[in-house]
């Protein structure tokens, strides 16, 4: 009974975290909100760190990463414009939370983490939950995933010094890169990345502050 009470706790947070933070500021895809609903932030979250799971803020999650706060997870996921037809691939799965919202909606879902620790952790909570639909690796998400690629959308959960070309050239006519790019320490935009059929169309959506993508990236 008590646990049962506790997630009916978590349940309605979620249901205020989607009122509150995201249909207020403007998340309107129907998708989207149905997904933030569903997945239970609070499981990819460390217990430590769980009553603070679904306030307006970045959690950590160990190994000096947090979650996004649900915002941002909402806005990257609905700039991507995905339907359960799309391909997806995420780079930097963290604790996973994102890449549960992206199966949500997508088809499937590709996701790669650099940090053994929290690979493992990803793997051990999206299979808990069923997430059958999604594959993961560990490595340098810098890299992309060629073998499977072209991807409908790519969201890039790390800041990179500049717009990987590696991960451009994996998107098919009409896919959509979304990332963080800027330094550490100075400015971070967030930036949206369309292929057309005669080339990229970018556009810079809003500041933000991520973590530093690691590995090729700072070559």
């Amino acid at each position: 009974m008590a646990d049962r009470t506790k997630e009916e706790k978590y349940a309605l947070l979620r249901s205020r975290m989607v009122d509150e933070q995201l249909v207020r500021r403007g998340i309107s895809d129907p998708g989207v909100l149905a997904a933030m609903r569903a997945v239970p932030r609070h499981l990819f979250i460390p217990e430590k760190y769980r009553a603070d799971a679904y306030r307006d803020s970045p959690v950590p999650i160990g190994s000096g990463q947090t979650i996004s706060q649900p915002y941002i997870v909402a806005s990257m996921t609905e700039e991507l414009a995905l339907d359960h037809a799309s391909t997806v691939l995420e780079i930097g799965t963290g604790c996973g939370y994102q890449t549960a919202v992206l199966a949500e909606i997508a088809g499937r879902v590709y996701s790669i983490e650099r940090l053994p620790d929290l690979h493992e952790l990803a793997c051990a909570t999206l299979g808990l939950l069923r997430y059958d639909r999604v594959n993961l690796r560990l490595g340098d998400g810098y890299r992309g995933w060629a073998e499977e690629a072209p991807f409908d959308g790519i969201i890039v959960t790390a800041a990179a010094p500049r717009i990987p070309e590696r991960l451009t050239g994996q998107l098919s006519v009409g896919g959509r890169l979304i990332l963080p790019v800027g330094s550490e320490f100075g400015r971070q935009e967030l930036v949206l990345i369309e292929r057309t059929a005669t080339g990229l169309v970018e556009k810079v959506l809003y500041e933000v502050r991520f973590v530093p993508m690691q590995g090729d990236s700072q070559a």
